[in-house]
C-alpha cells in the first residue's frame, strides 16, 4: 500500500499498539487520527497491546509526550466524528469489560478490524 492520501480515502482504519512504552508511535497514531477527522476522513482507531488502557477513563490523561497535543484532547476529537475499538483480547488479557471503558468505546474482534480494513476505499495503518 502507498503513502496514505485523505483525498483518496473514504475511510482510515489505524490500528496502534503502542503506548506509553513507545510515546512517540503512541501520539502519531492518535495525532493522525485526530488529523484525519478534522479533514473529514472516516476514522476508525483501534487500541491493541500497550494502547488498550487509553480506553479506560483517566489512562489518557496520566501520558504525557513533550510537545505532542495531549492525549485526551486527540481521544475526544477522534470520538467527536470517529469511532474507537478496544481489541477483545487485548480487553480480556487486561480483565477490561464494556463497563469499564469511556462512553462510546466498543470492544470488538479481529473479525470486525479485517472486515473494515478490507473494504474498498479504506486505508489500514499500524502504529
Amino acid at each position: 500500500m502507498g503513502p496514505y492520501d485523505a483525498a483518496m480515502a473514504k475511510k482510515l482504519v489505524i490500528k496502534v499498539t503502542a503506548g506509553a512504552d513507545a510515546p512517540e508511535r503512541c501520539s502519531q497514531a492518535f495525532t493522525v487520527a485526530a488529523v484525519a477527522v478534522a479533514s473529514g476522513v472516516e476514522v476508525s482507531l483501534w487500541l491493541t497491546g500497550e494502547s488498550s488502557w487509553f480506553a479506560l477513563p483517566g489512562r489518557a490523561a496520566e501520558f504525557d509526550l513533550p510537545h505532542a497535543a495531549p492525549l485526551p484532547d486527540l481521544i475526544d476529537s477522534i470520538m467527536s466524528a470517529g469511532r474507537i475499538t478496544l481489541c477483545t483480547q487485548c480487553a480480556a488479557r487486561r480483565d477490561i469489560s464494556e463497563q469499564d471503558v469511556l462512553p462510546g468505546v466498543r470492544i470488538a474482534g479481529a473479525q470486525v478490524f479485517v472486515q473494515e480494513a478490507t473494504t474498498d476505499g479504506v486505508q489500514a495503518l499500524v502504529y
